[in-house]
């Protein structure tokens, strides 16, 4: 799907030579110099240096092989799309989120898409943040879902939005109706925390170590299962986005704003890998989990 210009560009950078790349394309030497003429003159730079041993890449010559590899690979992957959804075969997007977003929220906005697309088979892991987004960056995930404390330069985020944390008590607890808590009352109670690594125990014991507290931690778990059943056993507290509730149920806990800056810091956000074409079935997914998170 390459123009014609940048196809004999391409087969000649690659065998360093024109007579071969017209023995290759099946074309006349003389139809390939002046394609590639034509191509220095529209780019108003010298894409070849001319030696009697053949023909050897600028620099502004190797950035348009990387152009035109990069176009020929999505033009693969694009005709590779067309393909699938003309033959029908369903087609696949490997997902991956970290716990406290793949709780509720991902799971909706892949329910959600599945209804609306049929032929879509969704392979759907969850890991920590940080191995969400390693997969992202070695091309092995379409898309994750993660919390982040702060933007970067190895992916791409699609969509980000305020993920604080917040003390989740019983109903019954001596918390349960206060509108805010302070960080050096919550560490008067028993706490369950994430593992350290993990964003949300990092905010924590930031916060805690620039008050000067020592919290009382009774339970890690890097699980929200275990953490909901030791708030729900009335054992103490647990900190949580409220990501990780499904809207509207009513289960017994309540959900209590840190009165602290360091908790308003998180994100959860949607990465994709920057550069890589990205297709309509992924695109379309997208745009789902950025509705689902935003309004959540």
């Amino acid at each position: 799907m390459l123009p014609a210009a940048l196809l004999y560009f391409h087969e000649v950078a690659g065998s360093g030579s024109i007579t071969e790349a017209a023995e290759a394309l099946h074309v006349s030497a003389s139809a390939i110099s002046r394609q590639i003429t034509g191509l220095e003159r529209s780019t108003g730079v010298e894409l070849f240096r001319r030696h009697p041993r053949g023909m050897e890449l600028t620099e502004a010559g190797t950035l348009l092989l990387a152009h035109t590899r990069r176009t020929e690979a999505e033009s693969e992957e694009l005709l590779s799309e067309l393909r699938e959804l003309a033959s029908g075969k369903q087609r696949v997007l490997e997902i991956v989120a970290s716990e406290g977003l793949a709780a509720y929220r991902v799971p909706a906005a892949i329910a959600a898409f599945c209804q609306e697309h049929e032929d879509v088979s969704v392979h759907f892991s969850v890991i920590p943040s940080t191995g969400a987004t390693q997969r992202i960056i070695d091309g092995v995930a379409d898309v994750a879902m993660v919390f982040a404390l702060g933007p970067r330069r190895d992916v791409k985020v699609e969509f980000s939005c305020p993920a604080p944390a917040y003390a989740i008590v019983a109903s019954a607890h001596p918390l349960a109706g206060r509108n805010r808590v302070g960080l050096a009352e919550l560490c008067d109670y028993r706490l369950s925390l994430p593992s350290k690594g993990i964003s949300q125990r990092e905010l924590f014991d930031i916060a805690a170590q620039m008050e000067g507290l020592t919290p009382r931690i009774a339970m890690t778990t890097d699980h929200i299962k275990p953490a909901m059943e030791f708030v729900r056993s009335g054992a103490g507290v647990t900190l949580m986005s409220h990501f990780a509730h499904s809207e509207g149920v009513d289960d017994g806990l309540c959900f209590i704003p840190i009165d602290h800056p360091a908790f308003g810091e998180r994100q959860a956000q949607i990465l994709t890998m920057p550069g890589r074409r990205q297709s309509a079935l992924l695109t379309a997914f997208i745009q789902k989990m950025s509705a689902v998170l935003a309004a959540g």
